[in-house]
């Protein structure tokens, strides 16, 4: 008897997965389990989704029946997997107040991160946090409940970014607290970011960077330095953490992410990892284009054919559409030189690594943002140290 593949997770990592095996095999027995309805859906509309008018039963593109037509699988909706055997290659899960066994010849973990929510934040019935399609209806409709709503965003990294402007282009007043001192710190040097942010603040947005919230009350927020910030909602991105506690129980090493090598296999035999839980030889990438690649890899080792993953050069587009910003991060931040060309409307900063080959760059602007596809074929495939090492 020839036991099924398992995928845990229904995002778009599993999905994604999915796909990419039936091109391989159309008939290889497939079972995904979700914790939800496993509609499916991608998670970068969230964080515009206001400002598009798209309103939230027109973010899933397809029901959990239609996806399991679709892909031949069976899938499992609200069941939780609460351990995994890896010596018996089984894993349990409860749907319905019943534990159910089932035994895999191949599991697969797509089980996603978790938005970080301080303890401070904790048990407050105005504070949100978005990283479902579930979680953006319940915020949806506590926003849609009244015109001009005064949102306090914690967190000035990506998301914390691309809400800020949807709100305030959707007609609401946004304040944006940020610990660090300026914004998306790690994917922008802080010139570049001081001219986003003055961009995004001519819109009307609020900034705050360089500060903690100490105390939240009923209707205000106050800072470290002694500032209330005064809010109908609290919106929480401060980041996410990948979800692990499943591997930890089965004895699957986890680090940040669920450690995998460069062909996504944990340390237990027939178990491997990928999308926002994954850590990949040190590298955890929670953004659309790893996953992509990850999956077309893994659907062909998984498949018999053994795939290391490698990735080409990955733009990352933050959703700000009236102040557009592209960041290609450089493969090694070591001996680069930048060089930037101020236009009218925005910046084109370029990575040169000590050979004086592109390395990575940035587009903010309108007029930038015309170079991303000739600049992309300009950088190199983007092969982690340990990877290539693998390769070689």
């Amino acid at each position: 008897m020839t036991h099924p593949m398992i995928i845990i997770g229904s995002g778009m990592a599993g999905y994604t997965l999915a796909r990419e095996l039936r091109k391989q095999d159309q008939e290889q027995s497939l079972i995904m389990i979700s914790a939800d309805d496993a509609q499916n859906y991608a998670k970068p509309t969230l964080s515009n989704a206001f400002a598009t008018k798209k309103q939230p039963e027109k973010i899933a593109l397809a029901q959990a029946e239609k996806m399991a037509a679709q892909l031949n699988m069976h899938i499992e909706t609200h069941a939780t997997v609460e351990k995994i055997d890896a010596e018996k290659h089984e894993i349990y899960y409860v749907k319905d107040n019943q534990t159910v066994t089932l035994t895999y010849s191949k599991l697969i973990l797509a089980v996603g991160a978790t938005a970080i929510q301080p303890d401070i934040f904790k048990n407050q019935p105005a504070v949100y946090r978005v990283n479902s399609l579930q979680d953006y209806i319940t915020f949806r409709s506590f926003i849609d409940t009244n015109a001009e709503k005064r949102i306090a965003i914690v967190g000035g990294g990506l998301i914390g970014c691309e809400f800020a402007h949807d709100l305030q282009q959707s007609g609401h007043h946004v304040t944006v607290i940020e610990k660090n001192n300026y914004l998306l710190k790690g994917l922008l040097p802080k010139n570049i970011a001081h001219a986003f942010q003055e961009r995004l603040s001519s819109l009307g947005i609020q900034f705050m960077c360089d500060t903690t919230v100490t105390d939240i009350q009923a209707e205000y927020l106050t800072t470290n330095k002694n500032d209330q910030v005064k809010y109908d909602a609290v919106l929480c991105a401060i980041g996410l953490q990948p979800n692990t506690a499943l591997a930890k129980v089965a004895g699957i090493e986890s680090n940040r992410g669920i450690k995998t090598n460069s062909l996504l296999e944990t340390n237990q035999p027939h178990i491997y990892a990928m999308g926002d839980c994954v850590e990949i030889n040190g590298l955890v990438l929670p953004y659309v284009m790893p996953i992509m690649q990850q999956a077309k890899a893994l659907a062909k080792t998984l498949s018999g054919i053994p795939t290391h993953l490698h990735y080409p050069a990955m733009p990352i587009a933050i959703k700000t559409p009236t102040v557009p910003l592209t960041v290609l991060p450089p493969q090694n931040l070591i001996g680069l030189t930048w060089t930037n060309e101020i236009l009218e409307d925005g910046i084109i900063a370029k990575a040169f690594d000590s050979e004086n080959n592109l390395s990575g760059f940035i587009l903010l602007g309108a007029t930038a943002a015309k170079q991303r596809m000739a600049l992309t074929k300009l950088v190199p495939d983007w092969i982690p140290p340990q990877i290539e090492k693998q390769l070689s």
